[in-house]
């Protein structure tokens, strides 16, 4: 680590590394983890998170916007059993893990899942994530009023909602609903170009020198010190010269919608349905 090399300290690459695994280790435990990085699945607690969209951004039902962004490692290698090489190579041809964020309104990130290679799909990762089966859940059982914001890398569903495919008319009511869910989610990109300059080793150019299991829990351990930030109301880092290369949560790859060919998927036509409804009753010109 760069402390490790630094000339006015007096600290060894031994040490460096032990202080950082112990660290990482901690803020991994489940009692402390999931004391800082939780979604309240409780209807009280939607509702509240339901009513702190809707006042600071006026897009209704929302509890949380999700997206990926990848954090690049050092290759594993070409023969590994576990964690081969190949499998971390993401679109943009280099290694990555894809890690999937949830935030709220305050930029609290409120689940992550950082165990994908980077040449997984965002969807995948959504379509085989404890949240999303919450989710389904929790519709299933007629809470049908809460649902995330995705981008068009994820499938249409009742409990999340995803921008209008085609190019809506000019001040139309599907303009301003894609309007609106642009602004909404954008929070998301920046929850993660936030974290990524609070914990610059999450950058591009710096690169994860971790096995991926290791560099899956450095970036779990990010998270959690985010949002001790965050509820410690500490400022957020000055940009730098470098950081134009910071990816602020924009998708990788994806598809568009993606569906069944052989049959229309009955989640997909209720998520349409809830679309329109939304557009009708929110965000038709005379509103």
């Amino acid at each position: 680590m760069d402390a490790a090399s630094n000339i006015f300290l007096a600290v060894s690459q031994s040490s460096v590394s032990r202080a950082i695994n112990e660290v990482v280790g901690v803020l991994n435990l489940p009692q402390v983890f999931n004391t800082w990085i939780h979604f309240p699945m409780q209807i009280h607690q939607l509702n509240q998170l339901r009513n702190q969209f809707y006042q600071n951004h006026g897009f209704p039902g929302v509890v949380g916007c999700i997206d990926c962004t990848h954090v690049a490692i050092f290759p594993p290698k070409v023969d590994d059993e576990v964690y081969p090489e190949r499998i971390y190579v993401n679109r943009k041809r280099y290694h990555s893990i894809n890690v999937q964020l949830i935030c709220d309104t305050r930029l609290r990130i409120l689940n992550i899942n950082a165990k994908f290679p980077g040449s997984t799909n965002d969807a995948y990762i959504w379509q085989n994530s404890n949240i999303n089966q919450a989710f389904v859940n929790l519709h299933r059982n007629g809470n049908t009023q809460f649902y995330l914001l995705g981008d068009s890398g994820y499938p249409l569903r009742p409990w999340l909602l995803t921008p209008l495919e085609d190019d809506p008319l000019p001040g139309s009511a599907e303009e301003r609903y894609n309007q609106k869910y642009r602004s909404t989610r954008s929070i998301i990109e920046r929850c993660n170009g936030l974290l990524k300059m609070r914990f610059r080793c999450l950058l591009k150019h710096r690169v994860l020198h971790y096995e991926p299991r290791v560099a899956s829990k450095i970036i779990n351990a990010c998270a959690v010190l985010h949002n001790m930030c965050i509820e410690s109301n500490i400022p957020e880092p000055e940009l730098e010269d470098s950081d134009e290369d910071i990816d602020f949560g924009l998708s990788i790859g994806g598809t568009q919608n993606i569906t069944s060919n052989s049959r229309v998927n009955p989640d997909l036509e209720t998520g349409r349905r809830l679309q329109q409804q939304l557009i009708r009753n929110y965000f038709r010109v005379n509103n």
